[in-house]
């Protein structure tokens, strides 16, 4: 295999989710960030669905109205205090960081 930017971001993101998985109680909250914006889900892995998405734009301030947003909405509509934070390969700074501490921030237990 080439070793792109993308595959090794793959490989990371194999290796965090052998360690780490969603319940009811804690669901895995997964990010996904493409050329235009962040994807946000929160994910039973048990059950193997998907519990809440949502989607925004991928400047900092975006993505902390969206960690915001999916915070509010988890507490609000689901009644969900804590999750398992899943970064999906990405380094944990820009707008990765201001979407999770804007989740924070709102309420969630990362």
């Amino acid at each position: 295999m080439k070793k792109t930017r993308s595959s090794m971001r793959i490989l990371r993101k194999r290796r965090i989710r052998a360690v780490i998985s969603g319940t009811a109680k804690r669901p895995r909250m997964s990010v996904f960030r493409s050329n235009t914006a962040l994807s946000v889900q929160l994910v039973d892995d048990d059950k193997g669905v998907t519990i809440l998405s949502a989607r925004g734009g991928k400047t900092e301030e975006q993505a902390k109205l969206l960690g915001a947003e999916v915070a509010r909405r988890a507490v609000k509509e689901h009644h969900i205090q804590a999750v398992v934070f899943d970064r999906g390969g990405y380094r944990y700074h820009g707008v990765i960081a201001a979407l999770a501490d804007a989740a924070r921030e709102a309420g969630l237990t990362l």
